[in-house]
């Protein structure tokens, strides 16, 4: 599912126009990458979290030539679902 899709999804769920559930998802989006950038995570309890993971720096390899790189640390958004996510997947309902 696109987000064009989505946003048609949630327009006939709450009786809204596409566009306006389009601006709503981007609003959405655009306010959890903030959230994200600025340090703190998102929680969205029942559904799941959004958090920032830290890599550690280390020592690699280049496989054409084997000669060793440094790899430097590097954070990334990543995704925690939650218990009902989970559950709904699953089959299963809490």
């Amino acid at each position: 599912m696109n987000k064009k899709q989505l946003a048609g999804k949630v327009a006939s769920q709450i009786e809204v126009t596409k566009a306006f559930a389009e601006k709503m998802i981007d609003a959405t989006l655009n306010t959890i990458s903030d959230t994200l950038k600025s340090g703190d995570k998102v929680r969205l309890v029942g559904f799941g979290n959004f958090v920032v993971r830290t890599r550690k720096g280390r020592i690699g390899r280049n496989p054409q030539t084997g000669e060793k790189i440094t790899i430097d640390s590097s954070k990334s958004p990543a995704f925690v679902p939650g218990i009902n996510l989970k559950g709904s997947i699953k089959g299963k309902q809490h």
